[in-house]
């Protein structure tokens, strides 16, 4: 046998760790032993990001983090959400002390604040008050059992002034991608882009706006630094000086990661906050229309070469059907295509199906702008492109009244387990199980927890059949407007695949 250098070595066990081979191929052998089938198993680490609430004096905020029971990454492990700018000050004093050898006493100050929420058990969810116009963002990080399917939810109740509304936000995980269909730069709308990094170094963003003509003329919407551990919030009619409606908001990071979402506060409509669509794809669902909705917008958006033609179809109580004179939709490629629905569900809760005319599948983007009530008692949400639930998903800050969850089967019938978590001060969880139609929407109203006090969390899991895509709609009435927010449900991604592999260095033989 030959010496083998020991860099050889390092580089082939290297190889082997990062493409799951089971085996590398020896001298000889017919080829490499087969794989051995990958393992599923919980993930150890999550992170999520919420962004700054409100600058209103009159708003208040409940945030709100939970953890699903069942199998955890270990027996160990925390949820923290932490204000972004005492992270900051955190790093900003651990440098000064590094490099002069003494505190820096307003910085330590600074960085003494407390976890905003700390998620003490599973099943139960915790949660935290705010009436401060000037709360930052939140950066989070979950570990060893309370990171697989860690939720956390922002809800802010504005009940006056120009952002009147139920503004409500599930935090989002650090990305590279995101896409908003559904954000406007009209004079009646103030939209911003709010950007979180959760990371050590700076973050570079480019934003780009696409109207119904296609891109947006934007000097300033490319390499906007995201300092570390901080949030930049970007009025998105500033990044343009053409004025359009409707508009396709796209994010991407040129250097590291980012949290998106998109606030809309729309002049005597209400305000709320629209999340980011599915990934692009033919076939796009958007559930959870309410049954009283008044208004309904359609947004969509091509973002390949090709222009795509989408078959339109509202999959209602009893089964789908395509609206009156609006059963397709034509998209051009890099122009944002929108379509009035008006009151399209007529009185029966629905969910929207985008799926290709001829086949081709060419992908979209999409978001519905949702509108309930009249005059001067109406509210905004916004509901966009989500994927199915999977193994399960779950949506915090369910209230005794006011929650529904709304389940979609765009394929065939399927059956779901729904669990009503134990309240964040007392009760006892409740389990129910639904069959849903193939075609249909079914709307439940959760059946409350026992000795329920605060707020629970919902999670749904699919039993078999399916796919099924999910929202939920929470509602409060303030001054006598019914003010909502919708979030959509798609998979936890608790739970990841994790190759068997198997070190073999006979390939180093001679």
């Amino acid at each position: 046998m030959k010496s083998t250098p020991l860099s050889l070595i390092a580089g082939v066990v290297a190889l082997s760790a990062v493409t799951g081979f089971a085996a590398l191929t020896a001298p000889g052998d017919e080829g490499p032993a087969e794989a051995k089938a990958a393992s599923r198993l919980p993930v150890e680490r999550s992170s999520l990001l919420c962004p700054a609430p409100s600058t209103s004096d009159l708003a208040e905020t409940t945030y709100t983090s939970f953890t699903p029971a069942g199998k955890g990454g270990g027996e160990a492990g925390a949820a923290e959400l932490k204000p972004a700018e005492a992270l900051q000050a955190d790093e900003e004093a651990a440098a000064d002390k590094e490099k002069d050898g003494k505190d820096d006493g307003d910085k330590e100050k600074a960085a003494d604040g407390k976890p905003v929420v700390s998620l003490k058990e599973l099943g139960r969810p915790a949660s935290a008050d705010t009436s401060d116009s000037g709360a930052p963002a939140l950066v989070g990080t979950a570990t060893g059992k309370f990171a697989p399917g860690w939720t956390a939810q922002q809800t802010t109740t504005a009940a006056a002034g120009g952002a009147r509304g139920l503004l409500g936000v599930s935090c989002t995980a650090p990305d590279t991608d995101f896409w908003f269909p559904g954000a406007s730069t009209g004079k009646s709308r103030q939209d911003y882009v709010h950007l979180t990094n959760p990371d050590d170094t700076a973050a570079v963003a480019d934003i780009e706006l696409y109207g119904a003509e296609g891109p947006l003329e934007s000097d300033s919407g490319e390499g906007i630094t995201v300092p570390a551990k901080s949030s930049v919030p970007l009025l998105i009619s500033t990044l343009t000086s053409e004025a359009a409606e409707n508009v396709t908001v796209h994010v991407t990071t040129r250097t590291g990661r980012v949290g998106a979402v998109v606030s809309a506060a729309e002049d005597e409509v209400g305000s709320d906050w629209l999340a980011a669509s599915e990934d692009p794809a033919g076939t796009q669902v958007l559930p959870g229309i309410p049954a009283d909705a008044t208004s309904v917008r359609l947004v969509a958006f091509a973002p390949g070469e090709d222009d795509a033609d989408v078959k339109v179809q509202l999959l209602g109580k009893n089964g789908a059907f395509s609206p009156a004179g609006n059963d397709t939709l034509h998209i051009k490629s890099q122009m944002t295509a929108s379509v009035d629905l008006k009151n399209v569900t007529r009185g029966e809760p629905g969910s929207l199906r985008l799926s290709p005319v001829d086949g081709s599948n060419t992908p979209v983007v999409a978001a519905l702008r949702v509108v309930r009530g009249t005059g001067a008692k109406q509210e905004i949400a916004f509901i966009p492109a989500t994927g199915p639930v999977g193994e399960r998903a779950s949506v915090a800050d369910n209230r005794a009244k006011g929650s529904v969850l709304s389940l979609t089967a765009p394929g065939g019938t399927a059956e779901v387990k729904v669990t009503a978590s134990a309240g964040s001060g007392g009760g006892e969880a409740t389990v129910k199980t639904y069959t849903v139609k193939g075609g249909t929407t079914l709307q439940v109203t959760p059946g409350t927890p026992a000795g329920l006090k605060g707020g629970y969390a919902l999670t749904v899991e699919t039993v078999s059949g399916g796919p099924v895509h999910a929202s939920r709609t929470l509602t409060l009435t303030e001054g006598g407007v019914g003010m909502f927010t919708v979030q959509t449900m798609p998979d936890d991604g608790g739970m990841v695949e994790v190759p068997a592999t198997e070190q073999d260095l006979s390939v180093l033989d001679d």
